[in-house]
């Protein structure tokens, strides 16, 4: 499914294709090396409804029991207002975002502070504060 994109420009915005870019990542083909390529791809999967993807890179400790994804919501556009640390020999870092969406007829931004931890080599997910 995904390998048919692997040409296109990656929905996160990095200005690279996607296979080169999220796909690597979403196949396992690759490690995410700084929280802020995680913050990428995982924003990448919520566009594709990887809830797969998802629940790999997310902590155990703080994954929801279940995680539905809403088809109709439609992910536009992925905003990196700063990141801190969360470089390939951090082991923790944050990256602010804006992530803006359509769902229905409403558009709207979520804004998030998301922390990041890396564990046996790998970034995950721990946890965000939604900003106004």
């Amino acid at each position: 499914m995904t390998e048919s994109r692997d040409h296109e420009n990656c929905m996160c915005l990095s200005g690279e294709p996607y296979g080169q870019c999220c796909g690597r990542f979403h196949r396992g083909a690759a490690e995410a090396a700084t929280a802020e390529q995680l913050m990428r791809s995982r924003y990448s999967a919520f566009v594709l409804l990887d809830g797969d993807y998802l629940r790999r890179t997310w902590h155990p400790r703080t994954a929801p029991a279940e995680l539905v994804l809403d088809p109709g919501m439609e992910w536009r556009r992925l905003d990196i207002l700063s990141t801190s640390r969360g470089g390939p020999l951090d082991t923790e870092g944050t990256v602010e975002f804006k992530a803006y969406y359509r769902h229905g007829g409403e558009r709207g931004v979520l804004h998030e502070n998301s922390r990041f931890i890396r564990e046996h080599r790998r970034w995950l997910y721990l946890d965000g504060k939604m900003l106004p």
